[in-house]
């Protein structure tokens, strides 16, 4: 294989210039042929650069010479000048000082534009003496909450009423007038419509009309519908696509199908999952070349065979790029008439299906694997719960008629499995979840920590293993993969965490490779210790976040050299995509990889992973609105809790019990001044001594919970800390609070 030289500094400088277009991090890999550990490498430069204001980072990680804005930026209108020209703003703006002026002619303006309007436009030196430093040509309008925003009712009179969003980032503010308000009340949650037209100069608050009242704060209906707007999730379907869904035909035996039928394949999934993406079933191996083996199926649904490449369904799929869940809805990729329909693998429904045969020794190692289209019928839907009873000896009357034909061969399949995958030695970290009980208006009734069970990691662990089988395949045949990536921690990253496990008594040795399987030793070292938790947390925030990519890099948290996701087409684009080409690369009928689907495999891969991190993000944010409004009766109550997070701002505590996360602002800390250390995570009392760190129990007085926002506010409830602060309040206190203290303060143990 021929050798590359890695670039200087000067080689990227010009790379980016001589390329005025959207560049990123893996362009500029592509281009200087850079793998492996090179990336890595890669990474800390671009970051040396962009520190040195060599480089700035744009639109979506888009890379350009530092002090100048991207060619292509989003951006939104600010304002009209005196000439008609409208005034943008970068949409995406960091820095303390003001951005660099931005001037859209009125010539060049698409229709009606008003205040607030997001564009993708294309941006040039202006070389006018005394004018604006850039002049942008409009590429299109984006669509953006200024549209349809979601926003607080207020009456100002018997005629006008404004609407402040609920949208944190958006600052703009609607005034609707009488024949407008469509029936709305003071204090309701109502989606508006921005009205277009031609806008008066003054760019005031813009007129809008209320389109639906969707009722009071206080509705618990509500919390889900502020993420769903905040991130713009689209929750209707076009009419072309519901169309296409509603023509969809009953699954019958085709030709070139495998029919499975017969053999009792299972569904295990939560206790309310309304959409079935996979079945299991396992037997011992009958081969004598395989004693004490296993055969395993997994049948995933086979969506491909409903969402062809040039559908409607196709592009709508494509557009949203995964459902979104949240405690009280589901917003699906899919038509419900698919999602929880015809590509649901429903307990005694045919349905439509990609199964893959796999094959392991008593080691478990996957030793073959085949991929076929089959007709499958549902012997069971279990929960996981249900499922574990069974195996523990307790099973239901359902569970009950499939111990000795399924569910203890699937057990026993998982067993020898584990085998093999204590061999690879994936990464063994403990991510807490909670799950937040509803009643049937919508109510929570409690915030309890999800529970793990066995029949959780064989349920993950058969996925996993056909997920890989989908990866190899597409390898072999040389055909595009949606590879699911997640590369190891950067250098940095390792760099800090040394020093910090080194301030805890632990060792990090550095230069070695970073493997899963380092961190795991340290983890075990920790087990049942008082530190566990706090070196858990801060290994979990080493990781790099992983994505989507058509160019194989490995899955770091899992240790295997290739990873693709293939078993939730449901719920994920990039499913779609693999079972696509799986479908084209072993001939298995129509509904394979289209021309375009190849063509955009790059910019497929950067959208669906912009849209999963959206998802996620309205997820979480909608998780903690739920639970600040189950806090909100609880004001002034005192709570246990463990320190999350350590900030200049002060202590993120996480509650015992609701898992709700809150701020103790440094403010609050008594009559002392904290001393922030960023690489072992604390906050040190220059009078005192006292030490707040990672890990820490503490107990707090909740202040302030706020459904609207989803924040916690908390006051640290600490005796040690009240005595010393009336001893030292009347010394002198700093007059400016620094970040870090010049010398690290010697760590305290409490």
């Amino acid at each position: 294989m021929k050798k590359y030289p890695f670039p200087t500094k000067e080689d990227i400088l010009v790379y980016v210039k001589e390329n005025p277009r959207r560049i990123s991090k893996r362009d500029i890999a592509r281009a200087f042929h850079i793998r492996g550990e090179n990336r890595i490498k890669l990474k800390k430069l671009l970051k040396e650069m962009t520190e040195d204001g060599l480089l700035d980072k744009g639109h979506k990680k888009q890379v350009h010479i530092g002090g100048e804005l991207p060619p292509v930026s989003v951006v939104e209108v600010t304002g009209v000048d005196k000439f008609g020209d409208l005034e943008l703003r970068p949409s995406q703006w960091t820095e303390e000082e003001a951005p660099p002026a931005i001037t859209l002619p009125a010539h060049d303006q698409k229709s009606a534009v008003g205040l607030g309007q997001r564009l993708l436009v294309r941006l040039s030196r202006n070389r006018e003496k005394g004018a604006a430093p850039y002049v942008a040509k409009v590429i299109r309008k984006l669509e953006s909450s200024s549209s349809q925003i979601l926003g607080i009712f207020k009456p100002q009179d018997d005629n006008i009423a404004l609407v402040n969003p609920t949208d944190k980032k958006n600052r703009n503010q609607y005034v609707v007038g009488k024949l407008d308000w469509n029936g709305a009340k003071e204090g309701e949650l109502v989606l508006i419509e921005a009205k277009t037209g031609r806008r008066r100069r003054d760019m005031g608050p813009k007129p809008a009309r209320v389109k639906e009242c969707l009722g009071s704060l206080d509705d618990p209906k509500s919390i889900s519908l502020i993420a769903i707007h905040a991130h713009n999730i689209a929750t209707e379907f076009p009419q072309d696509v519901l169309d296409e869904a509603a023509k969809s035909e009953d699954p019958k035996m085709e030709k070139g199908r495998e029919d499975l039928r017969q053999i009792p394949l299972i569904t295990v999934d939560p206790a309310d999952a309304r959409d079935h993406d996979d079945a299991i079933w396992a037997e011992a191996d009958d081969d004598p070349k395989n004693e004490g083996g296993w055969h395993v199926i997994v049948a995933i649904a086979d969506v491909a065979r409903y969402v062809t490449p040039t559908s409607a369904l196709n592009r709508e799929a494509r557009k949203r790029g995964n459902s979104t869940y949240f405690p009280d809805r589901v917003v699906p990729m899919l038509p419900e008439s698919l999602s929880n329909g015809l590509c649901s693998l429903k307990e005694g429904h045919d349905r439509y299906s990609m199964a893959v045969h796999m094959w392991f020794d008593k080691r478990g190692k996957k030793i073959r694997h085949k991929f076929v289209r089959a007709l499958i019928r549902s012997a069971g839907g279990l929960s996981y719960e249900e499922f574990q009873l069974a195996h523990d000896g307790k099973p239901s009357d359902r569970a009950g008629t499939l111990m000795d034909s399924v569910i203890e061969p699937l057990f026993g399949a998982y067993e020898t499995m584990c085998k093999g995958r204590d061999f690879r030695e994936p990464l063994e970290l403990i991510v807490p979840e909670r799950k937040i009980h509803l009643d049937d208006k919508g109510n929570v009734l409690a915030i309890k920590p999800r529970i793990s069970l066995e029949a959780h990691r064989l349920v993950e662990e058969f996925m996993i293993q056909a997920n890989v089988a989908a990866a190899e395949s597409l390898e072999e045949k040389g055909w595009p993969c949606m590879f699911r990536v997640h590369e190891q921690p950067s250098e940095e990253k390792i760099e800090s965490l040394a020093e910090f496990l080194e301030g805890m008594g632990y060792r990090l040795a550095k230069g070695q490779v970073i493997r899963p399987k380092t961190f795991n030793h340290i983890l075990r070292k920790v087990a049942d210790g008082p530190h566990q938790d706090v070196i858990n947390t801060v290994i979990l925030r080493s990781q790099s976040q992983a994505f989507y990519s058509p160019e194989n890099h490995g899955h770091f948290g899992l240790s295997l050299p290739r990873y693709g996701h293939f078993t939730s087409p449901i719920r994920r684009y990039a499913d779609v995509l693999v079972h696509r080409a799986l479908i084209g690369a072993l001939k298995l009928g129509k509904g394979g990889l289209g021309d375009q689907d190849r063509e955009d495999f790059n910019t497929i891969a950067e959208h669906i992973s912009q849209t999963e991190r959206t998802s996620m993000a309205a997820e979480r944010e909608c998780t903690d609105r739920y639970v600040a409004a189950y806090m909100a009766s609880q004001v002034g109550e005192v709570f246990e809790g463990k320190v999350s997070g350590v900030s200049r701002a002060g202590l993120f505590v996480t509650l015992d019990g609701s898992g709700g996360d809150g701020l103790v602002p440094i403010s609050s800390l008594g009559g002392d001044y904290f001393v922030h250390d960023r690489d072992l995570h604390m906050l040190q009392g220059e009078y005192t001594g006292i030490i707040y760190q990672l890990g820490d129990k503490v107990s707090v007085r909740l202040r302030e919970a706020n459904p609207m926002t989803g924040g916690l506010m908390l006051e640290l409830i600490d005796e040690q800390l009240s005595k010393a602060s009336s001893r030292v309040r009347s010394k002198r206190k700093p007059k400016k609070q620094k970040s870090r203290s010049s010398a690290r303060p010697r760590r305290k143990r409490r």
